[in-house]
């Protein structure tokens, strides 16, 4: 017996350090295969429904990192060091397979497949800033306009729901600020990245007659004549300022016209030719690129925006032209004057009209400083 115990002490002393031996293997062994594996996604895995709600509750909870560890400690795998210079501004540090650079107004469904979401995808953006006395011009000039067209509706008056009056407003874009004008409107809302998934943007005001025109027919026209801005003939006989923009009955389109002698110092620049007021434009995406661009945050009325129109396209007298056989009426509803205060001892829309004005004279100035400054630079370089 005595033999016995002393012999039994190194054997279970060995025994023992098997154990610990084999243990610390399994744990390195079980660490190597853990950090080599991919983590494991439960939504791939066939388990029980009831049990993919408890995990997703104890996820929400928090429950699963416990120990002060936040959701990246766990799975995320290693991603390499990417700098990407050609990406967009600000995204230079993702892989260029996963940027998203241009948006659009689709609206989409909260389920489903995103696959799924559009059974038809607008060609075109049509926009108009409104109050909502309006209402009934602007539920006219909307059904001028097929499916292929998104309405967006600027609001300047802040009354939005009760648009929803007409079955179209409920697929409609509203977007409302009080007292703001179409052009404030554009330049922070569509931003050519935003629209770029439509051929053409309209940018329309409230008060235009639509009797006589067809949006579909109007896309072919401007197709067909190579036009990148444009925009419906006018009614000759509703105090027209231009004769560019007045209707001609005999055709289809015209690009050029007559003005008052001493008008145009040449026949291919506005208000002869490249000219179309800014009451009713339409733009390609192309050239809405470079227009937005040229429009001022703070000079809200877009005065003078039709005279520099022509600098975004080339040639402006050939691609810049009037749309005749489908033409508009402009009512002159001096519905934005009354979104004016008294100052001064001027009524609203004095204070309105005298700073449109004003605006005017401001862009020219600025037009003219940047090419002096721009021709100054290029000598220099030369």
């Amino acid at each position: 017996m005595g033999t016995m115990h002393r012999s039994g002490a190194p054997r279970r002393t060995n025994e023992n350090a098997k154990l610990i031996i084999t243990t610390i293997l399994g744990m390195v062994f079980g660490f190597f295969v853990g950090i080599t594996l991919p983590s494991v996604s439960f939504t791939k895995m066939n388990l029980p429904s009831g049990l993919i709600s408890s995990l997703d509750v104890a996820m929400s909870d928090g429950k699963l990192f416990s120990g002060g560890r936040s959701p990246e400690d766990f799975g995320s795998r290693q991603f390499p060091k990417i700098y990407v210079p050609t990406n967009p501004h600000g995204a230079e540090l993702l892989p260029p397979g996963i940027i998203v650079a241009e948006t659009d107004f689709y609206l989409r469904r909260l389920w489903g497949e995103p696959s799924e979401d559009l059974k038809k995808k607008p060609k075109y953006l049509v926009t108009f800033t409104v109050g909502f006395e309006q209402r009934n011009n602007i539920n006219a000039a909307v059904k001028k306009f097929s499916e292929d067209f998104q309405i967006l509706l600027f609001h300047y008056d802040g009354r939005t729901t009760e648009w929803d009056q007409f079955e179209w407003s409920k697929n409609a874009i509203h977007i409302s600020a009080r007292k703001q004008t179409k052009w404030w409107y554009a330049k922070r809302f569509l931003h050519p990245d935003v629209v770029s998934a439509y051929e053409y943007i309209f940018i329309w005001d409230e008060d235009l007659g639509v009797e006589h025109f067809n949006a579909d027919r109007y896309i072919e026209l401007v197709k067909k004549h190579g036009l990148e801005i444009s925009q419906p003939g006018l009614e000759p006989n509703n105090g027209l300022t231009w004769e560019m923009t007045k209707r001609r009955g005999d055709r289809d389109v015209h690009k050029e016209t007559q003005e008052k002698p001493g008008w145009c110092s040449d026949p291919h620049l506005p208000p002869c030719a490249a000219f179309v007021e800014i009451m009713a434009p339409v733009f390609s995406r192309e050239a809405w690129r470079c227009v937005w661009h040229m429009i001022q945050n703070d000079l809200v009325h877009g005065w003078g925006l039709d005279f520099a129109l022509r600098r975004c396209i080339e040639p402006a007298h050939e691609k810049i032209g009037v749309v005749d056989s489908q033409w508009i009426i402009h009512q002159v509803i001096p519905s934005l004057g009354s979104q004016g205060e008294s100052e001064k001892g001027k009524s609203p829309w004095q204070g309105v009209r005298e700073r449109c004005r004003n605006e005017w004279t401001m862009f020219q100035n600025r037009v003219a400083e940047a090419d002096k400054a721009y021709m100054e630079q290029h000598k220099v370089k030369e």
